[in-house]
């Protein structure tokens, strides 16, 4: 064999070699944040599971918009969750206004729990994102979907976050809400004959997988007036999980979980714009 020859073996015998060590690696994706939104191939039940803090008593409650984890023994919810998508933004069902006890659901609050307390029924999953459907519009209203909040915090910050979730909809197709009471606090109020549990905080995360850049944010206001507005009180889901206790958003990949849960750029919600329009979600009432 000439030494041309036996040159062109020695190449060919490397890149067979370089060739059987590519197949065997294990495949690596770049990073969550490049990848199209359509790759996240998790349905909206799957991204709304959360591993409720074990310490606390919880009743899954399944309604038309949002699943509710109510507690009986403090008569509040300890998480609310929802998928909120940009053609429910665009309901007109009127808002209800009636409050209702869940007859359904032992341990419920009653209305007369909230009269005279000098507290708000403070809605988690709110009212205004659940204009799509008069059940679910109705459904918001039950009391265990309500925690007592000072009027200062659901006229204020917490309303104005409510109006900057269904903007951050439209804009990325869908976002995904999580949102109730801090229950980990020493809790030393309560009202009605009831004793309903008067929370001293409360926590709102969220994801937007659909964004160009998928992100994650997570936010914590006291029961009251909310200095700063709800920029200040902007964190991770990370540090939500720790106060809190609960584990959301486990479905995820572990590499996308971990890159959103770790964000808290407040203002990179509002300069990301969406990567695609998903379809029109159909409901049944």
């Amino acid at each position: 064999m000439t030494p041309k020859g036996k040159s062109k073996l020695v190449w060919f015998i490397i890149l067979a070699i370089l060739a059987g060590i590519w197949a065997l690696l294990p495949s690596v994706e770049a990073f969550p944040g490049d990848k199209p939104a359509n790759h996240i191939n998790i349905n909206a039940t799957d991204l709304l599971n959360v591993k409720t803090n074990p310490r606390q008593p919880s009743r899954i409650i399944k309604y038309i918009g949002m699943d509710v984890s109510f507690n009986p023994k403090l008569h509040i919810p300890n998480w609310v969750a929802w998928e909120l998508t940009a053609d429910e933004t665009d309901g007109e069902e009127p808002r209800a206004t009636k409050f209702l006890n869940d007859e359904n659901v032992p341990g419920c609050a009653d209305t007369y729990d909230y009269m005279y307390s000098g507290y708000d029924r403070g809605h988690m999953a709110p009212a205004g994102d659940m204009k799509w459907s008069k059940k679910a519009m109705q459904e918001t209203f039950y009391l265990t979907n309500i925690c007592p909040q000072e009027h200062a915090l659901n006229n204020g910050a917490w309303k104005n976050l409510e109006v900057k979730c269904r903007t951050w909809a439209m804009r990325d197709s869908a976002i995904y809400i999580i949102c109730g009471p801090v229950l980990t606090d020493t809790l030393r109020e309560f009202i009605g004959d009831n004793r309903v549990a008067v929370p001293k905080r409360f926590f709102k995360v969220m994801i937007s997988p659909y964004a160009e850049k998928p992100q994650g944010i997570g936010f914590v206001m006291p029961n009251g007036r909310v200095p700063g507005g709800i920029q200040a009180c902007a964190t991770t889901i990370d540090e939500v999980e720790r106060i809190t206790g609960h584990d959301f958003f486990s479905e995820l990949p572990d590499e996308l979980e971990n890159a959103l849960e770790s964000q808290n750029n407040f203002p990179a919600w509002s300069r990301y714009t969406a990567k695609r329009k998903l379809p029109q979600k159909k409901h049944d009432d």
